[in-house]
């Protein structure tokens, strides 16, 4: 039987025999906890759940499903609920409309984005549920402010003088 496992650096080994895991597991370089696909079987899976390499560990890994697919990936803050935040903020900074528009639109992907991965999930959703509430904010603002314009029947508001002279 062929075995591949996943290093602690994420790289997976192998194919390699069963006489080469446990070499691996004498030096060290591998654990009960370290993933292993065997070859033929239908999902990866872990070294101390393997029959053949029971005898190698004293205590049994806590009881847990074996692994559907690959190592998974370190969740990571998500890109989107970053730039979401920070077109936001930019949004009020500079009174543009287009950071709002973007704010919105990168807080609602990484809401999405967020919402959708399995486990380990990626950080960032305060930081998206801030930019999409700082963003509708400046939207919501930026449109009363017009309205409030266009009832004063002026292109432009001095704010100096005020609105009314």
């Amino acid at each position: 039987m062929k075995y591949r496992i996943v290093g602690a650096d994420g790289k997976i080994y192998g194919p390699v025999g069963l006489e080469q895991v446990r070499q691996w597991l004498a030096q060290g370089r591998a654990e009960g906890r370290t993933p292993v696909y065997v070859e033929g079987a239908s999902g990866w899976t872990y070294l101390a759940l393997l029959p053949e390499l029971a005898a190698e560990f004293s205590t049994p890994p806590p009881a847990i499903g074996a692994i559907k697919s690959g190592p998974a990936a370190a969740g990571g803050t998500n890109g989107f609920a970053t730039a979401g935040l920070v077109c936001s903020l930019l949004a009020w900074v500079c009174c543009c409309c287009p950071f709002n528009l973007l704010g919105l639109i990168f807080s609602i992907i990484a809401l999405a984005q967020i919402s959708s991965q399995p486990e380990p999930r990626q950080e960032g959703r305060v930081f998206a549920i801030i930019g999409l509430v700082l963003s509708g904010a400046n939207l919501l603002f930026v449109f009363a402010l017009s309205l409030v314009q266009m009832a004063l029947g002026s292109t432009s508001i001095n704010w100096q003088t005020g609105p009314f002279q």
